[in-house]
């Protein structure tokens, strides 16, 4: 799949950060994980860290998937409200999940804290009403959100204005959330794996897969065999190609980056990301050196020939959308991007074996707006069921759940 457009922040900043081989020859190992993303690099280093034999194969160059182009906002806060869960799945596992999500945030700053340089950085959550008639939703959300002990608190439209100079009635201000480098971490985490002595092959295409009663048999574009106990595939959008039942929407999504702006042109946004109650919404972030990323426009648009043409108009579109609500600020792209992304229906990810493939296949479908925090929970999750431990989202994260 090509999975991004134009020119991706991280993979400008950074370049190619690690140079990893391909495989060479056939290979054995407990766990083959398919994927060397953020998703992939957080499972891999999850299982390796607790004892297992853990290989990474990847297609392309490490992280140069659509983990180059993520904007990597880091939220216990679901795409879909935690009102609308309960209505589907009953509160109390509605309310796990964001619980969850919550302690993914801490977990993966325990993560990039044994590492050097990701740009990891505490921020808040506004998560704003784009019109006064969401304010009532946002109200009560609020509300179910801090019944289940999360952090939080509103603000009105004055508050709104004098702290961030926001125009919008009314916001939920979260205590929650971090910012990341995320082709960065990935790097360093699969070249940490690989000191270690775990097998890290990029430019390695799996071209077939098969799984029987005792190991599953995985065979190269070259034609070499990787025989393991397990595999994990974390191939992100691509996953969907292993699996015959449509499980979620391809879409794209579009964002900038300016030049490093002033600390008084950032103020607050400098630790707050923001994003609103529209859909598709727009959501800022900063970055470490200073920077505002800038996302949104939200597409059906799924052919690269098509998004590679709308990223400049885009763009700028993005640039009004932010005029519009933060008059003080004066934004330039100085690289502009847009990336595949994909969505369920409910907004919750997919971790676990699918009927099609057997217990021994295991897919990490992290998709979703909050699709790295989803992935540090898929680490642990699949790290459970290998180990033949019970996990509390088991059911609720898995195929077993009903595909709306």
């Amino acid at each position: 799949m090509d999975l991004k457009s134009g020119y991706p922040f991280w993979a400008i900043r950074n370049g190619l950060m690690h140079a990893f081989p391909r495989l060479r020859e056939d290979l054995d190992c407990e766990v083959a994980v398919i994927g060397g993303g953020i998703s992939g690099a957080l499972i891999a280093d999850e299982l390796a860290a607790h004892g297992h034999d853990v290989a990474v194969l990847e297609q392309r160059d490490i992280a140069w998937g659509s983990t180059a182009a993520s904007t990597a906002l880091l939220q216990y806060e679901i795409d879909t409200h935690l009102a609308e869960l309960r209505q589907r799945y009953g509160e109390p596992r509605a309310a796990l999940a964001y619980r969850a999500c919550a302690a993914a945030v801490e977990r993966l700053g325990e993560v990039a804290a044994d590492l050097r340089g990701v740009d990891f950085r505490r921020q808040r959550s506004l998560y704003y009403a784009s019109r006064a008639g969401h304010v009532p939703l946002l109200r009560e959300e609020a509300a179910l959100r801090a019944r289940h002990g999360l952090a939080l608190r509103w603000l009105d439209a004055d508050e709104l204005a004098a702290d961030y100079g926001l125009r919008a009635p009314g916001a939920i201000l979260s205590d929650c959330a971090a910012a990341v480098d995320p082709y960065r971490m990935t790097s360093r985490l699969l070249a940490r794996l690989r000191r270690r002595g775990a097998g890290v092959y990029d430019r390695t295409r799996i071209q077939a897969l098969h799984a029987t009663s005792r190991k599953v048999e995985l065979r190269t574009g070259e034609g070499l065999r990787v025989r393991a106990d397990r595999v994990v595939v974390a191939a992100g959008y691509a996953g969907q190609h292993w699996i015959d039942q449509r499980l979620a929407r391809n879409r794209s999504s579009y964002a900038f980056v300016t030049d490093p702006l002033d600390a008084d042109d950032l103020q607050a946004l400098g630790e707050t990301l923001v994003w609103e109650s529209a859909r598709p919404y727009l959501y800022l972030r900063s970055t470490g050196d200073g920077r505002l990323v800038v996302g949104g426009c939200d597409d059906a648009v799924d052919l690269p020939a098509r998004r590679d043409r709308r990223v400049q108009s885009r763009a700028q579109r993005l640039v009004r959308q932010v005029q519009q609500r933060f008059p003080r600020l004066r934004l330039q792209p100085a690289f502009a991007w847009a990336g595949t992304f994909a969505e369920t229906a409910d907004g919750l990810p997919w971790f676990g074996p699918h009927p099609q493939h057997g217990p021994r296949v295991l897919f990490a479908m992290a998709y979703g707006g909050n699709g790295i925090t989803y992935s540090m929970i898929g680490a642990e999750l699949l790290r459970a069921r290998i180990e033949r431990r019970a996990h509390p989202l088991a059911r609720l994260f898995s195929f077993e759940r009903t595909v709306g």
